[in-house]
């Protein structure tokens, strides 16, 4: 089992998994276009074991309080699976499974297990934490840096959440769901129906990003890139409104970027 990089090439559509740089998908091309921003804050990164901010680094375990780094102050945010090295459990053409064992600062032994599966118009991703020793709370997610432009057109956004967490100064969730306001955003929204949101770059390409979950957070006040990220609870998740890992149930969740040219 090795770390490096993988490509998955069906038809025109290709991908680059980097498992020893987060768990990263590093690109997604579709006929020669790459759509996701390369550089700094490049790719796709998976959010594990929570999602977004906990609000100064601290969260409720049974009855212990967990402190995590606060790599943003002064918050704690995106887990820490991003800065981890991956590992490939197996791969084919048009898939790969890495894995990922939690270790300290996180204070639970569990492993992450991501599988990226990839057709001629589809990227699927799927991650599932699993532990045999204690339960505790957890939350899933990935946080794409889709390109604002493509190829000279801009993207523009379509989608119907049911709410808007309304937001704090201090960038978290206040826990009042208040209508959805024009953007710029870095927001969290609920679709109690699912994540269903669709990138559009006129004339080039429609990318529909969808996901069983009900959360999604859109950040979009950036010239280079557009983020909408399908996670299992919204930022500070782990304090109000926990998913619980067991050695019975693992956490699992799964989002679809479907595309189509135009």
């Amino acid at each position: 089992m090795s770390n490096e990089d993988i490509t998955l090439t069906v038809g025109d559509a290709q991908v680059t998994v980097q498992p020893g740089n987060g768990g990263r998908i590093g690109g997604l091309r579709v006929a020669g276009t790459e759509l996701l921003r390369q550089g700094d804050r490049f790719g796709c990164f998976p959010m594990v074991p929570w999602c977004g901010r906990i609000r100064d680094g601290r969260f409720r375990d049974g009855a212990t309080v967990r402190r995590m780094p606060l790599n943003s102050p002064p918050h704690a945010i995106h887990g820490t699976a991003r800065d981890g090295a991956w590992r490939t459990a197996r791969t084919t053409t048009d898939e790969a499974v890495i894995t990922y064992d939690l270790v300290d600062p996180w204070p639970h032994s569990a492993r992450v297990t991501q599988v990226v599966a990839l057709t001629e118009s589809s990227l699927t991703l799927t991650m599932s934490i699993e532990t045999y020793q204690d339960s505790f709370p957890a939350q899933i997610g990935w946080h794409p840096w889709f390109h604002r432009t493509l190829d000279g057109a801009d993207v523009t956004l379509d989608f119907a959440p049911a709410w808007q967490e309304e937001r704090g100064a201090d960038h978290l969730p206040t826990g009042h769901r208040i209508d959805p306001k024009p953007g710029p955003w870095d927001d969290c929204f609920g679709m109690p129906d699912g994540v269903d949101v669709t990138l559009t770059w006129p004339g080039r390409l429609a990318l529909k990003v969808t996901s069983p979950e009900q959360w999604v957070v859109v950040y979009d006040e950036q010239d280079a890139a557009v983020c909408v990220e399908p996670q299992t609870g919204p930022p500070d998740g782990l304090n109000t409104l926990p998913r619980l890992v067991t050695p019975l149930e693992p956490l699992e969740a799964t989002t679809t970027w479907s595309w189509t040219r135009l």
